[in-house]
């Protein structure tokens, strides 16, 4: 049973005031039903969260770094405690599989973990001074009140991630999730309520950005932003913080190259690129979205993604043996079939997939599709398709490999399969990306940090690097008296 969520203010739970609140539905993607619907956030509950953060930041930047660490560590514990409901949510919202939805919740908790180990590890620095009277202090303080804003692909993972690290700096939080996925949301900040974070410190609004993060945008009292989400809304945001000059983190759109270079093991090669396109249903910020594959082994590729692409059980993701779920939304599939549509038309061999499964009448279902010799002026190699689709391009070597892979502003992932150390390593320092697998599809991990380049973005999420997105540095130099 889906319950509709509320939003969350001062440690409570929130009604909408308005009577004209804007309606907010939400939708099961496997069955096109109505779940629920959430009275959008307004003017009442925009100046109610604010002032509840400001309070809320008094209370947790006061609190000790070890019961901050505490605290966390109790999230974690009562996220893996509450596994179950939160998976069941997220496929209910989002459509993907239970086991990727328990996934998600594990390592949402892991990052909590995480943080609440590295909130006793924020100490500062104190250097000799240039005189006997002089000492150089270097001192990190919480940056102040955060606006969180997440994506639906992954609602529980995202909005952990940026509570845990906001957190453990001694920030507070509102977080704004997608209007597509709120009830996962707001039992994750349940979660934090129940562990302990105090009333304020972590707020709740559901609504729509016009309503919710616009006046929060020019509120001069939010002092960052983390944002996950297109590069369009991204380059809104940034627009939006000049006036007042919030810190920003921003992860944006990726559209990663993979790379097989003719010395790769294919089958591992290809079951890494068959895990990886269609987990999700291929709305991964992450996931591979132009496969550059050395003519040598292209067969032998094509040929092993396929078979494996076709053994993939597509349904409703409540059931425990579907191997993908559906799309999140509607326009999501329509947006892949277009896609499709445009690179067949413009000369792209479909080797499998390219249909919605006919045996499922309801949801935003699409089959695993992989398409080869994939034109440069088709639209899925230029456009982020977020989409359980395999876009195969064969390339001589490995200089045309990151030539093309460079092509595009995109920055977010990249990566190679190659068994020589040499090309490893060459590849890897001229692919232009944050982060980059070598013989892995392994790059988003609590301890390490998560982020793009180009027009994916700026900031890092995750690890020692991503806690100090949210700290101030202040320098203070004191000569004796």
């Amino acid at each position: 049973m889906y319950k509709t969520p509320t939003h969350f203010i001062d440690g409570a739970e929130v009604l909408a005031a308005a009577a004209d609140a804007p309606a907010i539905p939400v939708i099961d993607p496997a069955t096109e039903t109505l779940l629920g619907t959430v009275a959008g956030a307004g003017e009442a509950e925009v100046g109610a969260a604010l002032r509840a953060a400001q309070r809320g930041l008094e209370r947790w930047s006061g609190t000790v770094p070890w019961a901050r660490s505490d605290v966390l560590r109790e999230v974690g514990r009562l996220m893996r405690e509450r596994q179950e409901e939160l998976a069941r949510l997220l496929t209910l919202e989002v459509g993907k599989t239970l086991a990727e939805a328990r996934a998600e919740v594990a390592v949402s908790a892991e990052h909590f973990e995480w943080c609440a180990d590295e909130a006793r590890r924020l100490y500062g620095l104190v250097l000799g001074g240039r005189t006997a009277a002089s000492r150089l202090e270097v001192r990190y303080e919480p940056v102040g009140v955060v606006l969180a804003l997440t994506a639906w692909n992954f609602p529980v993972n995202l909005a952990a991630r940026k509570l845990a690290m906001a957190l453990a700096a001694g920030c507070a939080v509102i977080v704004r999730p997608a209007e597509e996925a709120p009830g996962s949301v707001a039992a994750l900040v349940r979660c934090c309520h129940d562990a302990g974070v105090p009333a304020g410190a972590v707020n709740l609004l559901i609504g729509t950005p016009d309503d919710v993060v616009a006046p929060l945008m020019a509120a001069p009292a939010v002092r960052k932003i983390s944002f996950t989400g297109s590069t369009r809304v991204g380059q809104l945001l940034i627009r939006q913080s000049a006036d007042t000059v919030k810190r920003l983190t921003m992860e944006l759109g990726g559209h990663a190259p993979f790379i097989v270079l003719d010395d790769a093991d294919v089958e591992a090669a290809a079951a890494a690129a068959v895990q990886a396109k269609f987990r999700n249903a291929g709305q991964v910020c992450v996931s591979p979205g132009r496969f550059f594959v050395a003519r040598p082994v292209m067969a032998a590729f094509e040929a092993a993604v396929v078979a494996r692409a076709r053994r993939l059980r597509v349904g409703n993701g409540q059931q425990e043996n579907v191997d993908m779920g559906p799309l999140a939304t509607e326009r999501q599939r329509v947006r892949t079939e277009r896609l499709v549509r445009d690179a067949l038309s413009r000369g792209a061999r479909l080797l499998c997939g390219g249909r919605r499964p006919p045996e499922l009448v309801r949801g935003y279902f699409y089959e695993p599709t992989v398409l080869a010799d994939v034109p440069d002026d088709a639209e899925i190699l230029h456009e982020e398709p977020f989409a359980p689709v395999m876009a195969i391009v064969p390339v001589d070597d490995a200089d045309e490999a990151i030539a093309r892979a460079n092509a595009l502003e995109a920055g977010l992932a990249a990566y190679l399969y190659t068994r020589s150390a040499e090309a490893a390593d060459r590849v890897a320092n001229a692919l232009e990306s944050g982060m980059v697998g070598v013989n892995t599809t392994a790059v988003a991990t609590p301890e390490a940090p998560f982020g793009g380049i180009k027009q994916s973005g700026f900031g890092r999420e995750g690890g020692e690097i991503g806690v100090r997105e949210y700290l101030n540095t202040k320098f203070v130099h004191r000569y004796a008296a």
